[in-house]
């Protein structure tokens, strides 16, 4: 019994995946719903336009909405737009009474904590709530969930494929081939690439049908969104399935990636209300971007033009990281001395079938000394 309980220990100790996994994770939990577990938006962004809004900006209580546009000159059509663009959470518009709050129902929090506050206010601010009249979860969360399906296909499921074909020896063989190892990663991720665009094309059509989920934006913007989306997610399941040995070092791994993305994107806890200390890590992460283009293409009908950032920051990451997943390949998958190794391992399979297997052992060697006698 003593020896077994040695002998788990030392194989655990060895297990330098498994043992960060059991010390890691539950500090990076702690850490993570300790900071990030918040719903409360303290401050949100405003935009006061119409003939008074200098003055009305002045009354606005700072501590709440933090007025970064005041144009005088603008219109309702005007605030209408920057709340699109989500330039704003709240876009104010004076020269009537009473003054008319147009908020962004897209933002479910923040939009939330925007109509409490107005609430009080009375009868000298109507609010209207645009792209989410009811505030129902389902229409800010469904395209939310498509980007989570997306990188579950794209880490989990493509990591334990290429980990599965590593493990058989298929990607050896191919690493001994004349083929960049750029082409054999497309080539991989390319039926992935296919599933999860169908997956991603039925759960957008289930969440219209469904949930009433509209789609106000050109389906071309939200499908290049994707796509670039996808790219990164595949690119992370390749560069995963390079660094593990078995499909469940993969599975640790790809979930090590997974849980970040699911509670610091701001699918669950708005990115606002995150203290500054974790919150940059949900800007590194490809998820928070994708739901910026999903929510801003199905609810706000918003432009190219005005997602630029994340359509900028997903094209630079899906670069990065399959330039990452490329050199790791190369290295990992096809170095000099594997290569030599593979192609010695090959060459029996190309000899003809009747050849005596005496013969093959002997080699070029063996047929020099029988030319010589």
């Amino acid at each position: 019994m003593r020896a077994m309980i040695v002998k788990e220990f030392r194989e655990l100790r060895r297990d330098r995946r498994t043992l960060a996994m059991l010390i890691a994770m539950p500090l990076l939990l702690l850490v993570i719903f300790g900071y990030a577990a918040n719903f409360e938006v303290k401050t949100v962004k405003a935009a006061v336009v119409g003939p008074q809004a200098t003055q009305f900006a002045a009354t606005l209580p700072s501590s709440f909405f933090n007025v970064t546009v005041t144009r005088p000159s603008d219109s309702q059509a005007d605030a209408e737009r920057l709340l699109q663009d989500r330039t704003v959470n709240v876009a104010i518009v004076t020269g009537q009474k009473p003054v008319l709050a147009l908020v962004d129902g897209s933002n479910l929090f923040a939009s939330q904590s925007i109509v409490s506050v107005l609430n009080k206010a009375g009868d000298k601010v109507s609010t209207q709530i645009l792209y989410n009249p009811e505030l129902k979860t389902s229409w800010v969360m469904v395209p939310a969930i498509i980007g989570l399906i997306l990188t579950f296909i794209g880490t989990i499921v493509t990591s334990i494929g290429l980990v599965r074909e590593r493990e058989t020896g298929t990607l050896e063989q191919l690493a001994v081939m004349p083929i960049k190892p750029s082409t054999v990663i497309l080539g991989k991720i390319s039926p992935y690439f296919l599933v999860a665009a169908i997956d991603m094309t039925i759960i957008t059509g289930l969440g219209m049908l469904l949930f009433g989920v509209p789609f106000n934006g050109n389906a071309f913007v939200f499908a290049l969104g994707a796509g670039l989306f996808l790219f990164v997610v595949l690119g992370l399941g390749v560069f995963i399935s390079t660094v593990s040995q078995t499909a469940g070092q993969a599975i640790q791994t790809a979930f090590m990636f997974l849980l970040p993305q699911i509670l610091l994107s701001g699918v669950i806890f708005p990115l606002d209300s995150m203290a500054a200390g974790v919150r940059w890590i949900g800007y590194l992460l490809p998820l928070t971007y994708f739901t910026m283009i999903s929510q801003g293409v199905m609810l706000r009908g918003a432009s190219l033009a005005s997602l630029w950032l994340p359509f900028l920051m997903l094209t630079v990451m899906a670069i990065v990281v399959f330039s990452g997943a490329t050199l790791r390949f190369r290295r990992d998958l096809a170095p000099g001395g594997r290569r030599h190794h593979g192609a010695v391992a090959v060459l029996p399979a190309v000899l003809p079938a009747g050849e005596p297997a005496a013969e093959r052992a002997a080699g070029p060697a063996g047929g020099e000394a029988g030319s010589g006698s």
